[in-house]
């Protein structure tokens, strides 16, 4: 028959300053399935180290053990949590119960990591429950709980995979003999049923209730003997090669979130402030990022109204050209010329100057804009009282003009300016229409605007005077890089060479789309410099929990859980404090929004979903970032230097 557990020539050692410390030697030692075996000796003889051994929470410093014929020295981490999830319970002298969870999640928490399904978790519970008359107190946590009923709890939990094997550590130390009776009459009908059970204990009254008895003295056996009690009969073992049960998943999952929630819940203020980089960090980026997608829409919406589709054509070879003002490149011909071309919608020349503006007693100074008849179609100026003069006024020379508003209100003060007449320098000129800039950009500041028929500048006014420049309006269905090329071809044939050059609303665009992409960048840059702050303050906090939850992390080790599902347990907190720090960050932005459209703020907020599905992806992946150290430090933690953390 193979043996449930066999020790051959075990020994255990402790480093101690230059040398070591032997707590086991050469220990040899075979138990069988179904036996009851009482571990005595004095403090210091090694029973503790003996017990942790037998339950692959340690590992030993020389010689072999086997269970149920497989050598656990061949065993990885993980293959050694699931013998324990398998084969082994384990009952503490302290309980070792969660406090954070109920007495029904307590003794759930071994089949959570063997996978088994919510369901069967819950009924399986509530029958162990039920059995050792805990029915009334399931939902109670540790705190409200007598030392027997924590005592029968963590029982419980030990037989919830089976408890083939079951350990316990001074299971009546910390309880009063009454308590401790029950817990040993427990111990004897799982005894009876065939589970193996090995106990540590001083009270030889106790020890007398088991099978044998095994006395150690400065980490080596001196006496094994059985005593009167008849053994039961002994199961068979399985097979020890069979494969070992794997855990799955899921569960595992669904419980470190619920263990993440219990923790933050727990930690109330902690929680906050550990997220308030987060949210800072996060509120920062939506708004900044927000804030540039508004000023960008705002000045393009500027540039919608002057309209994409417009190419202005300037004299000289670029701009910086200091003969471009002096030099007759652009004549009234061009004009007139790129208007018949099927790709142009509509034109306008232009020349300038200033003079001076008088209506009755009132003379203020202002500028002089000759233009074609279709400039109020090509510039982004609306005329909002009145009409524009015509072709024919043009080809007349016709003293009429158009005023802008601001021309209308110096002159006129606030009286109806249609019909009226103005003394433009020393011509007389009827006031036809008022007009107002298309949008905010283009607003001409304190300047005053008046326009009239180019023909009339330069025939009545000025004199000849080279053209300012001359704006096309290209057709919708013609793309601005076409018209361009067409432009530049015809002109050049024309003037015999290329003595002009091009500025058009396309370039304002790709400015304006430039420059504000590199503020938002800039700015969220320092930003992210509060996200990596608050990224850092999480890892600190995390790695605060781990040590003061160390405890935690040994008694989930014992009962099953893998160096994985710890891992796991720790970076889920950490992801879900910066996952719910990003959504408190964006409904933070968001409230930031709705105050600043209450406001007169000149650049409104327009958030995108993208940004804001782009910031809880940057919240989530800080949480896995920030928090891999600290749950690697959890995974990596000994199960037996855990327990001993108080």
């Amino acid at each position: 028959m193979i043996p449930l557990l066999e020790l051959k020539g075990v020994s255990r050692e402790y480093p101690a300053g230059q040398g070591s410390f032997a707590a086991l030697r050469d220990i040899s030692l075979t138990i069988q399935a179904g036996e009851c075996v009482a571990i005595m000796g004095p403090s210091g003889s090694g029973k503790s180290t003996l017990m942790n051994i037998l339950g692959l929470l340690d590992r030993p410093t020389s010689g072999c053990y086997r269970v149920a014929g497989r050598n656990v020295s061949e065993l990885s981490a993980d293959e050694l949590a699931a013998l324990r999830r398998a084969r082994f319970g384990f009952i503490f002298q302290r309980y070792n119960l969660l406090s954070s969870l109920t007495a029904l999640a307590n003794v759930e928490v071994p089949a959570v990591y063997s996978g088994k399904h919510t369901t069967e978790r819950h009924r399986r519970a509530q029958e162990l429950l039920d059995r050792f008359k805990l029915t009334d107190r399931a939902h109670h946590r540790p705190t409200q709980l007598s030392g027997g009923q924590q005592q029968r709890v963590s029982i419980a939990r030990a037989l919830m995979n089976g408890g083939e094997i079951i350990l316990a550590d001074e299971p009546t130390g910390a309880l009063d003999s009454h308590s401790g009776e029950e817990v040993l009459s427990v111990l004897r009908e799982l005894h009876a049923e065939g589970h193996a059970i090995i106990f540590v204990t001083h009270d030889p009254k106790v020890a007398a209730r088991a099978e044998r008895i095994v006395t150690l003295e400065d980490g080596a056996i001196v006496s094994d003997r059985r005593v009167s009690i008849s053994p039961p009969a002994h199961p068979e073992v399985p097979p020890g090669r069979r494969d070992l049960p794997r855990a799955h998943t899921g569960p595992a999952m669904v419980a470190a979130l619920h263990a993440a929630l219990l923790s933050l819940r727990a930690h109330r203020m902690r929680s906050f402030l550990t997220m308030l980089g987060i949210i800072i960090g996060i509120a920062s980026v939506v708004s900044v990022v927000a804030l540039g997608i508004g000023g960008r829409e705002k000045v393009l919406g500027e540039i919608r109204a002057l309209g994409t589709n417009t190419l202005d054509i300037y004299p000289g070879r670029g701009g910086g050209d200091e003969k471009a003002a002096s030099i007759n490149t652009l004549i009234a011909s061009d004009a007139t010329e790129l208007g018949l071309q099927s790709y142009v919608d509509s034109v306008s020349p232009l020349v300038s100057s200033t003079a001076s503006l008088r209506s009755g007693s009132v003379s203020v100074s202002g500028a002089i804009n000759g233009v074609g008849a279709q400039y109020f179609r090509v510039h982004p100026f609306e005329v909002q009282a009145g009409s524009a003069f015509t072709q024919e006024d043009v080809r007349e020379l016709s003293q009429v003009a158009v005023i802008d508003d601001k021309a209308s209100e110096r002159l006129f003060a606030g009286e109806d300016p249609i019909g009226r007449v103005i003394l433009i320098g020393n011509m007389p000129s009827r006031v036809i229409g008022v007009a107002k800039p298309a949008g905010a950009m283009f607003a001409s500041g304190g300047t005053l605007n008046v326009w009239l028929p180019y023909t009339s500048v330069i025939g009545r006014l000025t004199g000849p005077i080279p053209l300012r420049s001359i704006t096309v309006r290209v057709r919708d269905d013609t793309s601005m890089e076409q018209a361009t090329a067409a432009v530049t071809d015809l002109l050049t044939r024309r003037h015999g060479m290329k003595d002009f050059f091009f500025f058009n609303t396309d370039t304002i665009r790709k400015s304006v789309e430039s420059a504000t992409t590199t503020m938002t960048l800039l700015i969220s840059s320092i930003a992210v410099i509060s996200l990596i702050v608050g990224g850092i303050g999480v890892m600190n906090i995390m790695l605060v929990s781990v040590t003061e939850r160390t405890r935690e992390i040994g008694i989930r080790m014992a009962v099953g859980a893998r160096q994985r599902d710890i891992r796991q347990q720790f970076l889920i907190e950490a992801m879900l404090v910066c996952v719910i720090g990003g959504a408190l960050g964006i409904i933070l932005a968001l409230v930031i929004g709705v105050i600043i459209s209450h406001t007169s703020s000149p650049v409104p907020m327009v958030f995108s979903p993208a940004s804001i599905v782009a910031a809880l992806m940057v919240s989530t992946l800080i949480g896995i970032g920030f928090g891999y150290f600290p749950a690697r430090q959890a995974a990596a933690l000994d199960p037996v230097a855990a327990l001993a953390r108080e």
